[in-house]
């Protein structure tokens, strides 16, 4: 099977960041013709001094990023963030095309159309600021609080231009884009320098804390190993020296044998409900081939996924239904788990991780004193009844 055509084609906005079409459509994946290419804002360089109150002009440092002793754990503080865009009206989302004939607006995209966007977001908790060495420092100057800068970058990736729209409702074709622009990004990314880790991630629906409410996901390249994936590959390195094997490849195997938690199957992917699955919802898609990332992927597994990931997208919009019997369209975190930069690569491997925190119509799951105090699950329902109720969902 060849790879299907993808033209990419980057651009600089106003403000010096990276944007990239990803084009699967004509005339402009054939190069007769490229979208807007200049960004008319009058932005100012996003690494430009600033001055204060006082008139004095200070360097731009970016966000800092502070050691939990307790834990182990790195904490990015973005304060700057606490001013981004939040839930915009209709008529100014900065996530759509350029108005054709409109006045200058805020939008982050020059073009008044796209097939797949993806651009580096204007509001990261993760940034490289040029001529800031990433060195530690000691808050307080007490060595028990090592902190340094929050390398890295966040993206953003656009799914369609149209607002309304959803992943579940794009098409095979633009999915097999986005699954190249992931391959893409995670490729890129993970060759900047300090770069340990890349995550490609949808957060869904108001529930979960969407600021826009338009098709779109995320793309951290982290500078450090993520909680959970340091936790995992913990557990892979220990099962691989007491067995030998690879823990993620036993996963897959015993959820096939056992049948019970299985609610999908293609010729190269799995889609099953965790034996200990803790959110009121949660599917993990595996591919039967071990393959640690993305980029791994061939030609034949890309194009199953497109199809396989939009028909588990539609199903789940059904797994909740309305008192008027619509279905209710579930509002969910999207996690692709991806072996880090540098290591874990034989022990870590690729699948994704849907889940939602709805548990009921109307009803959220609340990350209440045991979750979110000491991070003791408890799960308001079971693995096995969130498969049968997959399965009672036609495809």
């Amino acid at each position: 099977m060849s790879t299907p055509t993808v033209r990419r084609t980057a651009t600089t906005l106003a403000d010096g960041r990276e944007l990239i079409y990803f084009d699967d459509s004509e005339p402009y994946v054939s190069g007769d013709a490229t979208r807007r290419l200049d960004d008319p804002r009058p932005l100012p360089d996003r690494f430009t001094p600033v001055t204060d109150a006082d008139g004095v002009e200070h360097p731009i440092t970016g966000p800092e990023m502070r050691y939990d002793v307790l834990t182990g754990e790195w904490i990015p503080l973005a304060a700057h963030r606490m001013n981004r865009t939040f839930l915009p009206a209709a008529d100014s989302n900065p996530l759509a095309p350029a108005k054709p004939g409109a006045a200058y607006a805020d939008g982050e995209i020059p073009a008044e159309d796209y097939d797949v966007v993806v651009f580096e977001n204007r509001f990261p908790s993760l940034m490289r600021v040029p001529g800031v060495p990433d060195e530690t420092h000691f808050v307080d100057g007490n060595e028990l609080w090592p902190a340094r800068p929050a390398i890295g970058r966040c993206e953003v990736i656009c799914f369609s231009p149209d607002a309304t729209a959803s992943l579940a409702q794009v098409g095979a074709r633009r999915m097999r884009t986005i699954i190249e622009a992931w391959a893409d990004r995670t490729t890129v990314l993970g060759q900047l320098d300090g770069v340990e880790q890349v995550y490609c991630f949808e957060n869904r629906g108001k529930e979960i804390g969407v600021t826009l409410h338009h098709p779109h996901g995320q793309i951290y390249a982290y500078p450090y190993l993520t909680p959970r994936t340091a936790a995992m590959l913990q557990q892979a390195v220990g099962h691989r020296e007491r067995t030998g094997r690879n823990l993620l490849r036993d996963v897959l195997d015993a959820e096939l044998a056992s049948g019970r938690r299985i609610v999908g199957e293609s010729e190269h992917w799995v889609a099953y409900v965790p034996a200990a699955a803790r959110w009121p919802v949660e599917v993990h898609v595996a591919p039967r081939r071990d393959v640690p990332d993305l980029p791994a992927l061939q030609d034949a597994e890309r194009e199953d996924l497109a199809a396989f990931y939009l028909s588990l997208l539609r199903r789940l919009d059904q797994f909740f239904v309305a008192p008027d019997g619509s279905p209710i369209a579930l509002p969910y975190i999207s996690a692709w788990h991806q072996a880090p930069v540098r290591t874990g690569r034989e022990d870590l491997r690729l699948h994704l991780q849907l889940f939602s925190v709805l548990r009921a119509p109307g009803k959220l799951k609340y990350l209440a004193g045991s979750e979110s105090g000491m991070g003791a699950w408890i799960s308001d329902t079971t693995p096995e009844r969130i498969a049968d109720r997959l399965n009672e969902v036609p495809a």
